[in-house]
């Protein structure tokens, strides 16, 4: 939380960046509640709603968008890579460190995941720019 109030500090621009921030983040919020409920992942405790501490971990990934991972922007595929490669990644570790449970074992689990990041960060970062009118 601390990251996140500096990130908002430094760099808030009005609400703009509040609303990016809670635009991508809950785009994250959807699919990783989709995924849990098609059984790709459990929490201990959790059957209905994510974990607060998977919550900001989504505003903290979507603070880096604009600004640290702007250059996997441009081209799409940079980031279609960096997605594939690091989204199952940021999950096997959060499998390790928090108990987070891969019903569908640890392969199957991270070659989907890769499938889906390597879609999500492209869109994501649509997202990220998208202005509202």
């Amino acid at each position: 939380m601390a990251c996140l109030a500096i990130h908002l500090l430094w760099v808030a621009k009005a609400l703009g960046e509040w609303r990016t921030l809670l635009r991508v983040a809950a785009c994250g919020w959807v699919l990783d509640s989709a995924l849990m409920h098609l059984g790709l992942f459990t929490f201990a405790g959790a059957t209905v709603v994510l974990p607060l501490w998977l919550a900001l971990i989504w505003l903290l990934f979507a603070s880096t968008l604009t600004y640290s991972l702007s250059w996997t922007q441009r081209p799409w595929w940079v980031g279609s890579l960096l997605g594939a490669l690091g989204g199952p990644l940021s999950y096997l570790g959060g499998a390790k460190l928090a108990d987070v449970g891969l019903p569908l074992g640890t392969w199957p689990s991270l070659v989907l995941l890769a499938l889906i990041w390597a879609v999500l960060m492209p869109v994501l970062h649509w997202v990220a720019r998208y202005k509202a009118r």
